[in-house]
């Protein structure tokens, strides 16, 4: 009978060791596999992404266009939209000065070269500024659309109003609330 105890108390002992080893080493390799798949998502993530964005464009009017960004993100659903992060724009027209812009984003389609710009945009041209939280560039319509909270200041004036919109061609401007019974707010520098 001690025979059987002793018998029986080493089993149960191995027993117990073999399941704890089983045990750690199963939750060990579960970990393996979680990093594994983790880092498989993240670098399939991680390829869509570009540091460094430059894009340079000329159009048949001679008008020329220059984008960088610290980091560009492609969108998976149309390969021809990126979306960027801390954007500079450089805008050339052939026939007038530079149009400088900036902003914190921005969505650019490499097929026609429309940009939206959004959060904290600035838009310099020649004693011109615009600032707004948002702007839809297009040099197929010929128009810079610049929304919310838009500043224009020039040498002798500032204006607030909800939006503004130029023809890049003629400079023809647009200035406008939205709604009728607000008014346009300017003050003079004089």
């Amino acid at each position: 009978m001690r025979k059987n105890l002793l018998f029986f108390i080493i089993f149960i002992i191995i027993l117990l060791l073999v399941v704890l080893y089983f045990f750690y080493f199963n939750k060990n390799e579960i970990k393996k596999v979680e990093q594994t798949e983790d880092d498989t998502k993240e670098e399939i993530y991680n390829s869509n992404v570009i540091d460094g964005v430059n894009y340079q464009s000329k159009d048949s009017n001679g008008n020329e266009y220059i984008i960088d960004a610290e980091k560009g993100e492609i969108d998976i659903s149309d390969s021809n939209i990126i979306f960027l992060t801390k954007v500079k724009a450089l805008i050339k027209m052939s026939n007038s000065e530079i149009i400088t812009i900036s902003s914190d984003y921005g969505k650019y389609n490499i097929n026609n070269f429309d940009t939206i710009f959004s959060k904290n945009v600035i838009i310099k041209y020649l004693d011109n500024n615009i600032t707004g939280n948002y702007a839809d560039f297009s040099l197929g319509r010929n128009s810079m659309i610049v929304s919310k909270n838009v500043v224009y200041t020039n040498l002798e004036n500032i204006l607030k109003a909800d939006s503004v919109e130029v023809n890049i061609e003629t400079k023809d401007t647009k200035i406008f609330m939205y709604e009728q019974n607000k008014k346009v707010n300017i003050k003079s520098l004089d």
